[in-house]
């Protein structure tokens, strides 16, 4: 539990510290927000966010692999802890790229700061399985573990114990920002601003 409290208070921490860097430097938001637009992103959001189903997909396969296997686990399985370190970097990049820049994007957090709670507590979980995979395969002992090559599986156990709730987490944090952006967003920017 207090391994959890900590990755939680880190991982909300380390976004709200990029939103800070956000706010206090304008123009990397807006450089990152260039970005998404050269790459394509951009683009590719406002033509998904049409299709709530497949934009659902599209977010979910990104959460999946993108970020939870590419950024999270895989890295931890090769280094312990890696997951974390990379994942603070994610957590600081997108609180800079969600800086709300104008009144219209302020009133996106409203339906879409759901969608961070239920998105984060998908990628807590996880940092907490990269967590006891790194410290079940450097300290098996304290796990009852004979070898560390015990206490890696003994980890890679737990991990895949915590993905099962984090899995069913990206789904519902999928499905909600795809249909909030698509169903609630217009109405609310009309009606507050």
């Amino acid at each position: 539990m207090r391994a959890y409290l900590i990755i939680n208070a880190a991982a909300y921490g380390l976004f709200i510290i990029g939103v800070a860097i956000g706010l206090i430097f304008p123009d990397l938001n807006a450089l990152r927000a260039a970005s998404l637009e050269t790459d394509g992103t951009g683009e590719l959001v406002r033509w998904l966010v049409t299709t709530p189903p497949l934009f659902a997909l599209t977010i979910l396969a990104v959460n999946l692999f993108r970020l939870s296997l590419l950024t999270i686990v895989l890295p931890s399985v090769i280094v312990p802890f890696a997951g974390l370190a990379f994942f603070g970097y994610w957590a600081v990049e997108t609180g800079i790229t969600l800086v709300p820049a104008s009144p219209e994007r302020w009133v996106v957090l409203i339906p879409h700061s759901l969608t961070l709670v239920i998105e984060f507590q998908a990628y807590i979980l996880l940092l907490l399985g990269v967590y006891l995979l790194g410290t079940h395969w450097l300290f098996p002992r304290t796990v009852g573990a004979k070898n560390r090559r015990q206490g890696y599986v003994r980890g890679l156990q737990r991990l895949g114990l915590l993905a099962l709730p984090a899995l069913a987490l990206l789904v519902l944090g999928a499905v909600w920002e795809a249909y909030s952006l698509r169903y609630f967003l217009n109405p609310l920017i009309e009606l507050l601003l």
